[in-house]
């Protein structure tokens, strides 16, 4: 099967993911800069997961273009990873909402660390379809990235209840790492 619905529905999942979120972002009541004060915390957290959404539309346009087809599983697996996204406007209202307590803040990365599996196992249903020696599995290699990412989040869902900062803060640094998007699919596919 072609891939171009494939990208289609995802790109509108997609679309609708960052539209709920935006949504989720209240105004203030007041009309001065002291207004917004209580509203920082709220609008870095939409950051973050507009990042997030972001890194994964990127990536996933930059996969889907190293393939020429798709398949059942690969279809599946779509869905999945679309699912998992889907949750990311809900974990950061429930963070919001909670004022960064533990709980949510844990969610909100298990809700990361499913997407990262996610993707991994789209990532692997697309090269077992294509095989070892096709472009996306020359490009992927072995995606050490992928792979620290996911033991990041877990260590940040831990830590949410040491401290929802640090978690933050661990989630942050995975979507820097990120944050480019992936050059070993462009230089693979370039040559």
């Amino acid at each position: 099967m072609g891939k171009g619905r494939l990208e289609a529905f995802s790109d509108g999942v997609i679309a609708v993911i960052i539209t709920i979120m935006v949504l989720e972002l209240k105004a203030p009541h007041g009309a001065d800069l002291s207004a917004l004060a209580p509203l920082l915390p709220i609008f870095l957290s939409y950051v973050l997961s507009f990042i997030y959404v972001g890194i994964y539309w990127n990536n996933h346009h930059h996969m889907l273009h190293a393939v020429q087809q798709v398949n059942g599983r690969a279809m599946w697996a779509n869905l999945h990873l679309l699912f998992w996204l889907s949750l990311i406007p809900f974990t950061t209202a429930w963070v919001n909402e909670n004022h960064f307590n533990p709980l949510p803040v844990a969610a909100y990365g298990f809700v990361l660390l499913m997407s990262g599996v996610a993707y991994y196992i789209l990532e692997r249903a697309l090269i077992a379809h294509h095989g070892p020696d096709s472009v996306l599995a020359r490009a992927m290699g072995h995606d050490v990235k992928g792979i620290a990412s996911i033991v990041v989040y877990a260590a940040a869902i831990v830590l949410a209840f040491v401290s929802a900062w640090i978690a933050f803060v661990l989630y942050a640094l995975v979507a820097a790492l990120w944050f480019i998007p992936d050059r070993r699919i462009e230089s693979t596919v370039g040559r």
